[in-house]
């Protein structure tokens, strides 16, 4: 005769398992179950006493397992909050993080609420930032592009659920995606780890192309900040997310390519995250 568990006991259970996998086990086993059963998890927990069928025990200790192989949780739920906004997310593309949403609080400060201003959010993945800024600026012009084909179906199938339409989605690499636009406004958190960093091993499940930047872990951030003139307007911005010991050579690149009133924010953990400045010539 099969034991019958409670909602409540098979989360323990889980979590238990997790322990040792995971910096929030009991949060990630409540949120995997909540997405096996179809409910919020303030409902989960308020029903923490009915019981598991056999097929949800079944499909939840799966995810579980994947969840100790450190598959992040947003891929085995398919979605992750960013900015308040319900994202579709995918092995395709980086999984947002919250201190990107730091990006893109700066970024909002940085033009008129109510003007029409041209962004440009590189390497856009989910689409996450460009998401972000168009839901909270509708008079801004967004284009996110990115060079991954598959990361754009995901950026354009959040912006229809969002309804969100009227940004552009370009593919290709950097600036190529856009040749001869200007705007007044660049981001972008672009692959800033090192090839050889011993971080990479636990971000084995995300795609190496949205975190690995090269040896030094700068190439694509300086590659950037040296073809962003050319696409700003006088007076326009470039706001970067880097990693927490680049902050000076971003800072660096930035005032060799012309830039200004270059300033650094720290992030929720009080390390250096966002470095900014304004282009001031043509």
């Amino acid at each position: 005769m099969n034991t019958v568990t409670s909602i409540a006991d098979t989360v323990k259970r889980a979590a238990q398992t997790l322990d040792s996998h995971s910096e929030s086990p009991r949060l990630d086993a409540e949120l995997l179950l909540a997405n096996i059963l179809g409910l919020s998890r303030p409902a989960l927990i308020a029903r923490g006493e009915e019981p598991v069928d056999s097929d949800a025990e079944r499909a939840y200790a799966e995810l579980i397992a994947k969840r100790a192989g450190g598959v992040p949780i947003a891929y085995l739920t398919g979605s992750r909050e960013f900015w308040s906004l319900p994202l579709k997310v995918s092995p395709a593309v980086l999984v947002p993080r919250p201190e990107t949403e730091l990006l893109v609080e700066h970024a909002l400060a940085l033009l008129p609420r109510d003007e029409v201003c041209s962004v440009l959010d590189l390497g856009t993945g989910s689409g996450a930032i460009a998401l972000s800024l168009a839901h909270e600026r509708p008079s801004w012009s967004v284009t996110g592009v990115d060079a991954s084909a598959a990361a754009l179906e995901i950026a354009a199938h959040n912006s229809k659920d969002l309804k969100l339409p009227h940004i552009q989605w370009r593919l290709g690499y950097w600036f190529d995606a856009v040749p001869d636009q200007r705007f007044h406004l660049i981001v972008a958190n672009p692959p800033y780890i090192a090839a050889a960093d011993p971080a990479l091993k636990t971000l084995g499940a995300e795609p190496a192309a949205a975190l690995i930047a090269g040896p030094t872990g700068l190439e694509a951030l300086r590659a950037i900040i040296a073809e962003a003139p050319k696409h700003l307007y006088a007076r326009g911005w470039l706001a970067l997310e880097h990693g927490i010991t680049q902050a000076q050579d971003v800072a660096l690149a930035l005032k060799q390519h012309g830039f200004e009133s270059i300033r650094t924010y720290p992030d929720f953990s009080g390390r250096p995250r966002v470095t900014l400045g304004v282009h001031t010539q043509h």
